[in-house]
């Protein structure tokens, strides 16, 4: 049976992004007309959008129904389809080897583990706050820095690396971005993979020969079954761990900041009650969603909603769509710090949930304290830049001009 496209293409149109921002009007009619619906985009394979908080929950949380491939996310076909990338990582893992992995690390990032870098956190952040005056560009001068200095650390990346590591986030994630493309060279996402696998190669060999207390160290003599970590995996991890733990955070960072720029009532709200800082930071993660989509692939026929998905069959995850859910969220398009029971799914849920969510939170709380306490008002200074993408929506550049207290 033929099946009927129903889902526009500019749900997943990186173009689209770039220049309007979230289609948040097509995720709605979606929820309100086709919760599961079809899509054929063109530029990409076919798949099922699912766009209601409901069923992004019960299809995050059936792992044997809806199981992990290669392909975590949608590319279009001028770029390497993911499945032939050498990634093997927590993203494109199932039960029980998921488990497995994340096992590895899963105790340096619970909210005990974190709190230990509370200290640490505030300090790199009030160091970046205390610099922002007058006009400044916030991705480069405090969002890029704070996520990119803090996972590092943990890592155990010498600082003159740091800023290869945010290259190579940048060229990875903006594999559809033609800032990021350079002419006469081998395709953005292939090279800088190769690039950071050799870079942590050359780490881990280090760390075998020479133990330390960082996560670079415990995955070098990681082991399962009694078997270090076979290569690939290896390096997946490290790339997964650098990548997640730079970019989803820097992208909610600046989105938050261009929230609070364009509500100035909730910034002097929280100017006002600092205890709000936390609110404001699960307001802003599910405002932002920085992490548009994942796919998941059905392993047998199944029905979601009221649609009979073929086993094999790509579904698509939307969770920007899903944190406007008006089933959940009371006047979800209104952006409000001290809004309750945000029961939002920007670190996604069930087994995939994400790894660093604490972590995260902890950067998020630091820098809105910071800005709190140091910024009388914020407003923009231009429109801010766009990352052509439709995997993380990502903000490249934010000039905003700061008043400060």
């Amino acid at each position: 049976m033929q099946r009927r496209p129903i889902a526009p293409p500019e749900i997943i149109d990186p173009e689209y992004f770039e220049t309007h921002g979230y289609p948040h009007e097509a995720w709605s009619r979606l929820r309100r007309e086709a919760p599961v619906a079809w899509c054929e985009p063109g530029r990409f394979d076919p798949f099922w959008a699912v766009t209601r908080h409901a069923d992004v929950v019960s299809v995050s949380r059936q792992p044997d129904l809806f199981r992990s491939t290669l392909r975590f996310a949608m590319v279009p076909d001028d770029v390497p389809d993911l499945t032939q990338l050498p990634l093997r990582h927590l993203l494109n893992m199932n039960p029980p080897e998921h488990r497995d992995y994340r096992k590895l690390v899963s105790r340096y990032f619970t909210r005990r583990a974190i709190q230990a870098s509370q200290a640490a956190v505030a300090s790199i952040v009030e160091d970046l706050v205390e610099r922002l005056e007058g006009e400044v560009e916030f991705v480069e001068a405090l969002a890029s820095r704070v996520p990119i200095a803090v996972i590092a650390e943990m890592l155990g990346l010498p600082r003159e690396d740091w800023q290869r590591l945010y290259r190579w986030t940048n060229d990875i994630v903006g594999c559809t971005d033609p800032e990021f493309q350079e002419a006469g060279r081998e395709n953005t996402i292939v090279r800088a993979l190769r690039e950071q696998f050799e870079y942590f190669r050359a780490l881990v060999a280090e760390r075998r020969r020479r133990p330390t207390e960082d996560l670079t160290s415990v995955l070098a003599h990681a082991q399962i079954g009694g078997e270090r970590l076979p290569e690939q995996e290896l390096l997946s991890f490290l790339f997964l761990l650098v990548t997640a733990g730079n970019e989803t955070t820097r992208n909610a960072l600046s989105g938050g900041l261009l929230a609070l720029a364009e509500h100035p009532e909730q910034l002097e709200k929280l100017r006002a009650n600092p205890d709000l800082v936390a609110s404001a930071g699960e307001e802003i993660l599910r405002w932002t969603s920085p992490i548009i989509h994942i796919c998941r692939e059905a392993s047998r026929n199944v029905t979601l909603g009221d649609q009979e998905i073929r086993s094999g069959e790509t579904v698509v995850l939307f969770f920007p769509s899903a944190n406007r859910d008006e089933a959940v969220f009371e006047d979800p398009f209104h952006f409000r710090i001290d809004r309750g029971r945000n029961h939002h799914l920007a670190f996604g849920t069930g087994e995939h949930a994400c790894l660093g969510s604490h972590l995260a939170r902890l950067e998020i709380h630091a820098v809105l304290a910071g800005l709190a306490r140091r910024i009388e008002r914020v407003e923009l200074a231009g429109p801010p830049d766009r990352l052509r993408g439709s995997f993380v929506g990502g903000i490249k550049s934010l000039p905003v001009r700061f008043t400060l207290r």
